[in-house]
């Protein structure tokens, strides 16, 4: 269902809006102008959707109390609880990697991905907590960072497997998936607040489970190019 918020009440319709387009470049047939202004509308009403997402994400009621004492090793090695990864936060961001300890490397679309938080990590860390989880001992988790050249990240180890095994991302041949959580202080205990939840079985035919917006800086780049996602090509950690 289509929701309408206050703050769209009043605005020009898409198609309006896309008028005022301007091809940057002259010689632009009048197909290729009217194809790209009837884009141009769907874009408008794409990230006025976005815009009402992102309202209704952050308008979740409070979700589940974390009951679990989950135990983890900080970036220092010390021992710590969930909400202790807060710091001084009340909003904690957990991006649960791909790098067990049976992976000799890292998943290739994990690092990719953290390749491109990385350059936005430090003004993330100013609003909220952001740290980078993985079954690897965390000396390993970083000892591939500095391979890469990230500085910004925070990595941690989930000490044990009763967090990924919740999460239902640990299979029993040891094979792991991703996991995007977030987390909210209320007080003294510990809320979710969303978890990605765009499993295989939601996926579209012919496509990988994605989140909308994609969180991947790959696709969306990708996506805006005449071939858009190759099929059959995934991120090599070296080329």
């Amino acid at each position: 269902m289509t929701t309408t918020t206050n703050a769209e009440i009043g605005l020009k319709p898409a198609a309006q809006l896309a008028e005022k387009a301007k091809t940057p470049f002259p010689g632009a047939s009048a197909e290729y102008e009217a194809a790209r202004q009837a884009l141009l509308a769907e874009e408008i009403e794409f990230r006025r959707r976005m815009t009402r997402l992102v309202a209704q994400r952050q308008a979740l009621p409070p979700g589940p109390v974390i009951t679990k004492d989950y135990r983890f090793k900080d970036e220092q090695g010390f021992d710590a609880s969930l909400i202790d990864l807060f710091g001084d936060k009340d909003t904690l961001v957990t991006y649960f990697w791909m790098y067990g300890p049976q992976r000799q490397r890292p998943c290739p679309m994990c690092t990719n991905w953290l390749g491109s938080v990385e350059g936005n990590a430090a003004d993330i860390k100013q609003r909220v907590a952001l740290k980078i989880l993985g079954r690897s001992p965390v000396e390993r988790q970083y000892a591939f960072a500095q391979e890469r050249g990230w500085r910004d990240l925070n990595f941690v180890q989930t000490v044990g497997d009763d967090y990924a095994k919740d999460l239902g991302i640990l299979m029993d041949d040891g094979s792991e998936y991703p996991a995007l959580v977030v987390f909210q202080r209320d007080g003294d205990q510990v809320r979710l607040f969303w978890a990605s939840e765009m499993t295989q079985e939601m996926a579209d035919p012919g496509q990988d489970p994605r989140d909308a917006p994609d969180i991947a800086a790959l696709w969306s780049v990708l996506d805006l190019t005449p071939g858009g996602r190759p099929a059959d090509w995934y991120p090599k950690l070296k080329y």
